[in-house]
């Protein structure tokens, strides 16, 4: 007879004593199975005793979590958490010098258990801890222990970084200043000021004050993969917290001391692979960069400025007037404006006063700022395209001004200027680092693209949309690449011809559409059920291997991974925390465990928890997009378990996966697409032998039976 659906089957172990296997009442209080656990092994006070998971983190079981205990799982029995907690923080003021070390290594392994973080933090523990990083009496693996263990108790959020004394961050500030330090300690302590500047304006401000940008470079060059990460947080979040005025003169600083140069050749283009936390950093250190253009996106021109008229004239200037001759010398003014406005009209704007034409924001002023940096950078090139196009009489002639105003939009959207950093985003562009002024010179490349595209084009001026469209795609088709330098994207979009485009377009609508006969549409609905279950197996399998995820706390984005995957009979998911930079770990090491059984229902988007935890701020979108849940049964009442993707394609892979698990139809666009492909690729193979044969709307009509059927032979005559 099967135990009731409330009893589990589990062990539970102790130092020097023999395993108990016993059978766990979840209706039972905790405090009586802890009494009969005890009486087994003749152990007075059970008060003082607690069970903790034995695999993982050791969390302690308590009424809140101990659903999570599962047939065949294994517990161990020790102190009780208020206990522990007193008897290391008693150790913390051991003498010893390795009395107080062995206290601090148990304290950071038990300190991200909640229920053990929340005993230690009633007893001061925080304070005592800030104490010993105060004193500083010793900066090697004590200290590293002290601060790992402070992270780890304030990572909970029982406590708030804007209680933390102006005199402890100094002192962490100083750890991070001083030359000669443990390796150990310093990512520690940058660490730590990241979380402080992100979650307190005021002591950010201090931070901000006390650790010069010099000394961030320092720790950047050093060849530790983990400070430099750790250098480079603290330095976008002091960008992030930064006013706008503030943050142009700290990026233009660090340009001045080669960051950009130092980031490409030395990270970017490192032996050693460039890590997810390091990708998101550089993605916020390009996007913080490519912000500060924002103020110039937003300001229209204003025709009363004086040295913006004289920035249009050096325009025009530069276009159509050789050096030392002035415009129409001995001309009246009248005819001096006249000829003006007709030049203006030739260097490509809509109107005869080109400020009317750069009221639109965006792009305002940016539009100006690239069209002069190409004059002044470019100049053989300047004149070529406007000479060229100003002096045609087809009515072919591409017109610079507009097409550059339109070109600065594109572009400003194609690298999302003035959008909010995303949390978890790793899009930057190694290409970005490889060049002074990147989006002025990314200007110039590309509009020298779009006359060429306009030329290919044969293009009007009725067609100028069309040919933005076509110039839109080369640009993004070339950017999602990632070239690695200027010269390398400017290969690479100049090879995306008019023509290449055109066939990638007829190639994808081939690819979406296929052919559209009723005897094609009738034999790809047949191949659809196996292919689905193909694909179903397929996303089954992906769900085995596993995946690492990102833990995403409502304060700031954490370093902490996560590995879940299937178990290989399909029948329970496994999942742990693992550590940074290690690989995928084996999935009988997991701690953890969820019946497939026990699934209710998958969320997505907003309707997940911890979605609807953050917001719906304009920054969350791309978080919204990754997010899904798990509800599954945590007793009577019901639990999740909360994903981010790592990306748009895992996201799908996951939730098909698991919407094949619980028995609901894969509806995800990758789905859609992959089944696409198999079907595009499987309806060929069926049709190798009719190439080239017409295949016709209707099947041919039946013959009409024949006058006779002597021709049938007649198997009852025997032959003689």
């Amino acid at each position: 007879m099967a135990p009731p659906r409330n009893v589990v089957k589990i062990a539970v172990q102790m130092r020097d004593a023999i395993p108990q296997l016993i059978q766990l009442d979840q209706a039972k209080p905790l405090a009586a199975v802890l009494k009969e656990v005890c009486d087994a092994w003749s152990l007075l006070h059970s008060e003082r005793y607690a069970l903790q998971f034995a695999d993982g983190h050791r969390r302690y079981i308590t009424e809140n979590n101990r659903m999570e205990i599962k047939n065949g799982s294994i517990l161990c029995l020790s102190t009780a958490p208020d206990l522990e907690a007193e008897r290391l923080l008693g150790g913390l003021q051991s003498e010893s010098r390795e009395g107080r070390r062995e206290a601090l290594r148990h304290l950071v392994l038990l300190a991200p258990d909640m229920t053990f973080a929340q005993e230690v933090i009633s007893r001061d523990g925080l304070q005592r801890l800030g104490t010993i990083i105060e004193d500083g009496d010793d900066l090697g693996e004590v200290l590293a222990l002290a601060l790992r263990a402070f992270l780890e108790l304030m990572e909970h959020g029982v406590v708030s970084w804007e209680t933390l004394s102006i005199p402890f961050v100094r002192k962490v500030v100083c750890y991070v200043n001083m030359n000669l330090m443990d390796a150990s300690v310093q990512p520690l302590a940058l660490g730590l000021l990241e979380s402080v500047t992100l979650s307190s304006p005021a002591l950010g401000q201090l931070v901000k004050s006390e650790v010069p940008l010099d000394r961030l470079l320092v720790h950047l060059q050093v060849m530790n993969q983990q400070l430099q990460t750790k250098a480079m947080a603290l330095l976008t979040a002091l960008l992030q917290g930064a006013s706008p005025a503030e943050r142009k003169h700290m990026l233009d600083y660090l340009w001045q001391r080669n960051l950009r140069q130092f980031i490409y050749k030395n990270i970017i283009h490192s032996a050693a692979p460039l890590g997810d936390e390091m990708a998101h950093h550089l993605y916020i250190l390009q996007a913080l960069t490519l912000g500060l253009l924002e103020p110039r996106m937003r300001m229209p021109l204003d025709p009363y400025s004086q040295e913006q008229r004289e920035q249009l004239q050096a325009l025009r200037q530069a276009a159509f007037e050789p050096e030392g001759e002035p415009l129409g010398a001995g001309l009246s003014a009248d005819r001096r404006r006249s000829l003006c406005a007709r030049e203006f009209r030739k260097l490509g704007f809509s109107n005869s006063n080109p400020a009317q034409d750069l009221e639109r924001v965006p792009p305002g002023l940016l539009a100006l700022d690239n069209m002069l940096y190409f004059s002044r950078h470019a100049p053989s090139a300047y004149s070529r395209f406007v000479l060229e196009n100003s002096s045609r009489e087809d009515k072919h002639e591409c017109p610079f001004a507009r097409s550059s105003i339109q070109l600065t939009v594109l572009l400003c959207e194609l690298l999302r200027v003035g959008e909010p950093c995303s949390e978890t985003a790793q899009d930057f562009s190694p290409m970005f680092f490889s060049q002074d002024q990147s989006f002025h010179e990314l200007f110039c490349v590309s509009i020298q693209l779009l006359n060429k595209t306009w030329k290919e084009m044969r293009a009007t001026q009725e067609d100028f949309d069309k040919v933005m469209q076509v110039v839109r795609e080369q640009l993004a088709r070339t950017l999602a690449l990632k070239p690695s330098s200027l010269e390398l994207f400017r290969t690479k979009v100049n090879t995306l011809t008019y023509g290449e485009v055109l066939r990638l377009r007829q190639t994808e609508r081939l690819h979406q559409e296929g052919t559209l006969a009723p005897p094609i549409l009738e034999l790809r609905e047949k191949l659809k059920p196996e292919l689905m279950g193909l694909i179903r197996q397929q996303r089954l399998l992906r769900l085995c291997e596993g995946t690492l995820f990102r833990k995403i706390s409502s304060r700031r984005r954490q370093d902490k991974l996560w590995f879940c995957c299937l178990s290989p009979n399909h029948k329970v998911l496994q999942y742990g925390d693992v550590e940074e930079g290690s690989g995928p770990p084996v999935p009988e090491s997991l701690p953890e465990q969820l019946p497939v059984a026990d699934i209710r229902a998958l969320l997505t988007g907003k309707d997940c928890p911890h979605v609807r935890e953050k917001g719906s701020g304009k920054q969350n979108k791309d978080f919204c997009e990754l997010a899904f849940s798990i509800s599954y049964d945590h007793g009577e009442e019901e639990a999740y378990l909360n994903f981010i993707a790592p990306s748009k394609r895992e996201f799908h892979l996951w939730t098909d996966g698991l919407s094949a698990l619980l028995g609901s139809p894969m509806g995800s666009e990758q789905t859609r697409l992959d089944l696409e492909q198999l079907l595009t690729m499987e309806t060929k193979l069926r049709l190798l032998e009719l190439e080239n044969v017409p295949i016709p709307e209707q099947p041919p009509p039946i013959p009409p039976p024949p006058t006779n059927f002597n021709f049938c032979y007649d198997c009852s005559i025997a032959e003689p």
